[in-house]
C-alpha cells in the first residue's frame, strides 16, 4: 500500500489520504497587538475599556472575543490582541499611536506586532491527533477547553495555540518560521487526509 502524498502546498485543495478529516486555513488579522498593564490598575482598566471595547480576559490562558477580534492572555500583564479585517475610521482598532500614548500615560503599553507572526486554523475530528503529534501540551478538553490559549511548541517551533472550540484551533507562530510550521502540520495531517482551504481573516 502507497503511503499518503503530501505536497505542503498552500494551494486550496485536497491532499493525503483519499478522505479529507482535517482542514488547513490560514488566518489573516488586521491587527495585531501586544497590550501590556495592570489588572489592578482602575485606570488602565478604564482607558482599555474606552480604546477598545473589550473586557481583558483576566485567568490564566483564557481568551475573550468579540464578533471581529480577539484577546488572548499571554501573562498576567500580558495580552494579544488580534482583528480580522481592515477597519472603518470609527473602528476602535485604529490610530495606534493615539491609544498608545493614552495607555501610556496610565501605566499601560502597547506594541505593534502585526507583521511578527502568521496563524493558521486547524479543524476536523482529528485535529488534536494532528498537534499531539509535535505538541507536548495536554489537549483533552477536560485539562484544554475551548475558550483556552497557551504559549508552546510544535516540534522545535515556539507557537501560541488557541482552541475555539472542540475540534477547531488557531495556531500562531513567528513568521520566519511560517514554511517549517507548514510543512510540518502537512507531513502530520497526510496520514488523515486534509483538505487546503483560502486565507480567511480570524472571526
Amino acid at each position: 500500500m502507497s503511503k499518503p502524498k503530501n505536497t505542503g502546498t498552500v494551494l486550496p485543495g485536497k491532499n493525503g489520504a483519499a478522505t479529507s478529516r482535517l482542514t488547513l486555513q490560514e488566518v489573516t488579522f488586521g491587527v495585531t497587538w501586544n497590550l501590556q498593564g495592570d489588572v489592578a490598575n482602575p485606570a488602565f482598566l478604564e482607558e482599555v475599556r474606552s480604546s477598545f471595547d473589550v473586557t481583558l480576559p483576566t485567568a490564566a490562558n483564557s481568551v475573550t472575543e468579540t464578533p471581529h477580534a480577539a484577546v488572548l492572555w499571554l501573562g498576567p500583564k500580558s495580552w494579544l490582541l488580534l482583528v480580522g479585517g481592515p477597519e472603518s475610521r470609527e473602528s476602535p482598532w485604529t490610530n495606534f499611536p493615539a491609544k498608545r500614548d493614552a495607555l501610556n500615560s496610565v501605566g499601560g503599553a502597547l506594541f505593534e506586532v502585526s507583521a511578527g507572526r502568521v496563524a493558521w486554523r486547524l479543524a476536523g475530528p482529528c485535529v488534536t491527533t494532528v498537534l499531539a503529534s509535535a505538541c507536548p501540551l495536554d489537549l483533552h478538553p477536560r485539562e484544554f477547553p475551548p475558550g483556552s490559549c497557551a504559549q508552546s511548541l510544535f516540534g522545535h517551533i515556539s507557537t501560541l495555540l488557541w482552541r475555539r472550540a472542540e475540534d477547531d484551533f488557531t495556531l500562531l507562530a513567528a513568521r520566519s518560521f511560517a514554511h517549517d510550521i507548514w510543512s510540518a502540520l502537512c507531513a502530520a495531517s497526510a496520514q488523515h487526509g486534509y483538505e487546503v482551504l483560502p486565507p480567511a481573516p480570524i472571526g
